[in-house]
């Protein structure tokens, strides 16, 4: 009987569920930014920037689960919180960007209880009113105020507050340049829709899930569809003029609208053409990595304005994580890499904001 419960939900999952729709996602995006920039702050807040003095550290993803075999938070943490002390110490906001905890597999008092330091040193910026947090599908529970003040305000307090979006207005050349923050399984059938839909995965459908022991995460699972997602994502972020759109979810870093792949893949082509052998050796050596991660993708077709951005993820299988940097200027997408016990910081890709702006 069990057997037979699982496979139904399954199949219905699949039929329902991460299937990238376009026009769903241009009406639920469309529908959020529309929400926050017209002041409903329940769903999200606009905050001032000086573009050439920000600080800020966009992570998401990072899947903090119960310390089992499903757990994929767990070989990342001890980079992730070397990434946080530094950015803290550093005087750096921290925007976490959605599914931040594994809420689809683990009740939330496992996940409070096995994921209490990462937690704390997240609340410390809260403290420094430095803090940012935005629900995905994964941890839509934080969406509702009971669950919220159960489980995570003993530990962040009570000014805790729970996002959908976030818009951080810049003034360039005076004129407001817009970067808008969502997790981006907006238009995700499983996870967005009328109110009913969301509370229904949150009471209902993730509790089910757990019962029966089900792992449904085909978004980031599936790399044709997580190509499909980020490309139905750039082109909506096209419609809007003086606007970037940086998202999580589909665990893959994209940087001015080009997936890292295919821009290390463009590098090599180059350095072949030039005959630089260190520079061949070493850009094999960073493809050959990435591939692994992204076993059974095809490369996705160059996005040329610089509108989209992906955080990647905080859950890398090697104990990596990745996440957008924006400071001194730049806007950068960075990687922290945990090689043996050690912890460093390596900048995959960075470009000008001045030059982003000019160019959207």
């Amino acid at each position: 009987m069990m057997t037979f419960l699982r496979n139904l939900v399954i199949r219905l999952a699949n039929h329902f569920s991460s299937r990238p729709d376009r026009q769903l996602i241009f009406d639920s995006l469309s529908q959020l930014l529309r929400q926050i920039q017209n002041g409903k702050k329940e769903k999200g807040l606009v905050l001032n920037y000086d573009y050439e003095k920000a600080s800020i550290i966009i992570f998401s993803d990072q899947h903090k689960g119960g310390r089992d075999g499903s757990d994929d938070f767990m070989l990342a943490e001890t980079t992730y919180l070397a990434a946080l002390r530094h950015y803290y110490d550093n005087g750096f906001t921290l925007i976490n960007l959605g599914d931040c905890e594994e809420l689809w597999e683990n009740t939330p008092s496992v996940v409070i209880e096995k994921n209490r330091a990462s937690l704390l040193e997240e609340a410390l910026f809260l403290q420094q009113q430095r803090y940012y947090r935005i629900f995905g599908n994964h941890d839509l529970e934080w969406n509702y105020q009971v669950p919220r003040d159960q489980y995570l305000k003993p530990l962040f307090g009570k000014e805790l507050k729970v996002y959908e979006g976030l818009v951080l207005n810049m003034n360039y050349k005076n004129s407001i340049h817009s970067i808008f923050l969502a997790h981006g399984h907006q238009g995700d059938k499983h996870s967005d829709g009328n109110a009913f839909s969301k509370w229904f995965v949150a009471a209902i459908w993730t509790p089910v899930q757990r019962w029966l022991n089900i792992r449904l995460d085909t978004i980031s699972d599936s790399f044709d569809l997580v190509d499909k997602h980020n490309i139905i994502m750039y082109e909506w972020s096209q419609q809007y003029k003086k606007t970037m759109l940086i998202s999580g979810h589909t665990h893959k870093p994209v940087f001015a609208s080009m997936d890292h792949i295919d821009r290390l893949t463009k590098e090599l082509q180059k350095a072949v053409q030039l005959k630089d052998e260190t520079r061949i050796e070493t850009l094999k050596a960073s493809l050959d990595k990435r591939k692994a991660e992204y076993v059974g993708k095809e490369f996705v077709k160059t996005m040329v304005s610089p509108s989209y951005y992906n955080t990647g993820c905080c859950c890398f299988s090697d104990g990596d994580i990745s996440g957008i940097e924006i400071s001194e200027g730049y806007i950068r997408l960075i990687k922290w890499e945990l090689e043996g016990k050690n912890v460093s910081r390596r900048v995959l890709e960075e470009a000008q904001l001045e030059y982003v702006f000019d160019n959207l």
